[in-house]
């Protein structure tokens, strides 16, 4: 506050101060002036005055001269006015001890030019600002000349009255200007909440050195979706998306979302939102000043940090009702093939449990020798798990083969094209057929191409709906964060250069197929 106040007090003086230099300037040139032209305004009067004319006549002209020479000073508040011959001997002075004494400067201008002067200059009365005239004969012939001055000790005497003034002016003004200042620092402490500039400085970078240390990812942006400030998290995920402090943001997924913040000015949770061909999740929280929005901040995270945190905290709750469904499901058979051995039905005993045992080492025996990416197999057998689990029939065709994958396909991109298509599957086949559904997944690299069948016996996909269903935040379903799997599918697909037909199933359901080029290479995932 005391900076705030000492910087404006100091400009509010160096302002004043050269203000009124330059105005008292302006005011002594401008006496100056008006005196020559006064002067000049008086000179004239008395060289036309008729009296003044006929008095060169007279056999002593000063007896008629010098009464209306006088009169005319008096008059005008001249400080002298002087008329002379051709010869510059004074017919008339103020003090008369001077008359028909030679005038003290010049006339050569007037007699000889013919001229009317106004010039500054030293006479026998002291130094004055002076204008001289000719005076003319009813011939137009030249008699004499008109002398009038304004002594400089009287102009400056006024001149030192008006600077008075301004001083005080200025003065006052100064006064005014520093309760002025003292009121702003007041108004600008209270806006700033009382800190200092240091203290502001300080805060500014503790806050910029806090946000840099955040492992999340935060953006804040104002009401038109411009980013104000991000943090080398942000940068590091945005990079791709060319959103940088300063520029737009142009997904439309985030735009609709911080318009929706804008309107109801509530912050919105666990939003899924795609980035590219990945998902994240983000948090949206209205900066608020006096009831009214004026930014956004956004919270964004992975999702792989989110399944990693959840599965950490639902980890043993999961495993423990994992364990439950599987002592369940075991102690029933084994106790049919307890009841099978005690009336000595070995056979039926025994075909049980090979059908057991048979049934999850094929699956497993298929993928390892079918499938060479672990990653892809990895997501197959869970989503096997999960089709279970929905109490739906998740099936891979034996014939299927996928073991001439090259070397630089990003397959993680592959696995979330897999796993989306996947788990709308069952939960059409779910919607629709409850316990009886079914889905059916095929896949060969015969060929240039890699290429999957996902079918189901779900609703099936409406023709009129295969042009929007890819687009991000389009669903049917009610609730948040919908419409988002396929939109990642088809980023993820356009990376790997492929592409993806809907069609209807012999199962009556939904066909996916999708085809990746042998040649979309690591190299070109941007991601």
């Amino acid at each position: 506050m005391a900076q705030i106040i000492l910087l404006i007090t100091v400009m509010l003086f160096i302002s004043i101060l050269l203000v009124s230099a330059h105005f008292t300037g302006m005011i002594q040139d401008i006496m100056k002036e008006s005196a020559g032209q006064q002067a000049m305004t008086v000179a004239k009067l008395a060289a036309e005055d008729p009296t003044i004319i006929e008095g060169f006549l007279k056999e002593n002209p000063s007896e008629t001269i010098q009464p209306a020479a006088e009169n005319i000073r008096k008059i005008t508040g001249a400080s002298y006015v002087v008329i002379g011959n051709r010869e510059g001997i004074r017919y008339s002075h103020h003090n008369t001890a001077n008359i028909g004494k030679p005038m003290g400067t010049s006339n050569d201008a007037v007699f000889s030019h013919k001229d009317s002067v106004i010039y500054e200059g030293v006479g026998v009365s002291g130094p004055a600002v002076k204008a001289k005239t000719p005076i003319y004969n009813k011939n137009g012939e030249i008699v004499g000349v008109s002398s009038v001055g304004f002594l400089l000790n009287d102009i400056e005497a006024r001149i030192a009255q008006y600077k008075s003034e301004v001083m005080k002016l200025s003065m006052l003004l100064f006064v005014l200007g520093c309760a002025g200042a003292v009121l702003i620092a007041r108004r600008v402490k209270k806006l700033i909440f009382g800190l200092e500039p240091e203290e502001i400085a300080f805060l500014f970078k503790e806050k910029e050195a806090t946000i840099e240390s955040i492992r999340d990812a935060i953006v804040a942006v104002d009401l038109h979706n411009r980013v104000i400030s991000m943090n080398k998290r942000a940068r590091e995920i945005l990079q791709d998306q060319q959103v940088e402090s300063g520029k737009t943001i142009n997904n439309d997924r985030i735009r609709s979302i911080l318009q929706e913040v804008i309107r109801t000015k509530t912050g919105r949770s666990n939003q899924n939102i795609p980035v590219g061909h990945k998902m994240y999740v983000m948090d949206l929280s209205p900066i608020m000043n006096q009831d009214k929005v004026i930014g956004m901040v956004i919270t964004i995270r992975t999702m792989s940090e989110i399944e990693q945190l959840t599965d950490e905290v639902t980890k043993i709750t999961a495993y423990s009702e994992h364990m439950r469904a599987q002592n369940h499901e075991y102690l029933n058979k084994l106790n049919t093939i307890y009841g099978l051995i005690s009336l000595n039905q070995y056979d039926k005993a025994l075909e049980i449990i090979s059908s057991e045992v048979k049934e999850r080492q094929d699956i497993i025996a298929f993928l390892i020798s079918s499938v060479k990416d672990p990653l892809i197999a990895a997501c197959l057998l869970g989503k096997i798990n999960r089709a279970k689990e929905r109490k739906t029939q998740l099936i891979i065709d034996m014939e299927s083969n996928l073991s001439a994958i090259p070397a630089g396909m990003d397959t993680e991109l592959i696995v979330t094209v897999l796993g989306n298509l996947i788990d709308n599957a069952i939960d059409a086949s779910r919607e629709k057929q409850g316990d009886g559904g079914l889905v059916k997944v095929s896949f060969t690299d015969l060929g240039p191409d890699l290429i999957f069948d996902i079918d189901d016996n779900g609703p099936g996909v409406p023709q009129d709906k295969e042009s929007v269903i890819f687009i991000d935040g389009f669903s049917t379903k009610e609730g948040e964060n919908r419409g988002i799997g396929l939109a990642i599918v088809q980023s993820s697909l356009n990376v790997l250069q492929g592409n993806i037909q809907i069609s209807q199933s012999e199962m009556g359901g939904a066909r996916f197929t999708v085809v990746v080029p042998k040649s979309a290479q690591r190299s070109r995932y941007t991601g």
